[in-house]
């Protein structure tokens, strides 16, 4: 594996951050991008008898938080799929909504609709939007595939597989061409689709495009070519 630039991915000419929580920071423009919170998963499946620590959305908000205190952007941008169904956010306890009115205030919030929660939700501040376009990219849900658009977009949760030092390991990760991107899930219920995935393969027509590693405290980009199917 090799080490790739310090966070650091470059698209359309533009600097982009990779922070190693899994959220991408724009310096240029003060702009935090994280994808797939699913806030309230464990609760969504306790209404169907699938009984799971009801601890997922105050873990995912205070990861968020320490990313937030850390680049201190001046617009945040949800790529959808925020909460887990479609009634998440009235789920929310007053302690998390609390959480997440906190992190709103000064800024900016844009929550972009996924296919998990496709209508706005109600009292949870911020704007919703199916797609927003700021400067050279079109930040979206479900990657386009086949556009000219240059996209930021979530919704598969990529994750790379690679052999190190004798041993297999997982991570998630952020995956890139230059030109599109698909970001790793931000929640913490959420696992992961390889990027030697046939879907992959669909947005990105080819398997030339990075698997940008999440490590501890850095990325580690690696081509998707040397990343292990399942």
């Amino acid at each position: 594996m090799q080490d790739g630039p310090a966070s650091d991915i470059e698209m359309c000419g533009q600097r982009l951050c990779g922070d190693s929580a899994g959220a991408l920071y724009w310096p240029a423009e003060r702009i935090l991008v994280v994808a797939d919170l699913h806030l309230e998963k464990g609760s969504s499946f306790a209404r169907r008898g699938v009984l799971l620590p009801p601890y997922d959305t105050a873990a995912t908000l205070s990861n968020l938080a320490a990313v937030v205190a850390r680049h201190d952007p001046r617009i945040v941008i949800s790529l959808g799929d925020s909460f887990h169904d479609g009634e998440g956010a009235q789920r929310l306890s007053p302690a998390d909504r609390e959480t997440l009115s906190g992190l709103q205030r000064g800024r900016d919030w844009i929550w972009i609709s996924g296919n998990h929660d496709p209508d706005p939700a109600v009292d949870i501040g911020g704007v919703f939007s199916d797609c927003v376009s700021i400067g050279p990219f079109v930040f979206r849900h479900e990657p386009g595939g086949g556009s000219d658009e240059n996209e930021i977009a979530g919704h598969l949760h990529p994750m790379a597989r690679v052999h190190v030092r004798g041993r297999t390991m997982s991570r998630k990760c952020f995956a890139s061409d230059g030109r599109r991107m698909v970001m790793p899930a931000f929640g913490a219920y959420t696992g992961g689709l390889n990027v030697r995935d046939r879907a992959f393969a669909a947005i990105f027509e080819a398997l030339d495009f990075t698997a940008h590693m999440l490590g501890p405290t850095r990325l580690y980009a690696i081509s998707a070519t040397h990343c292990l199917p399942d």
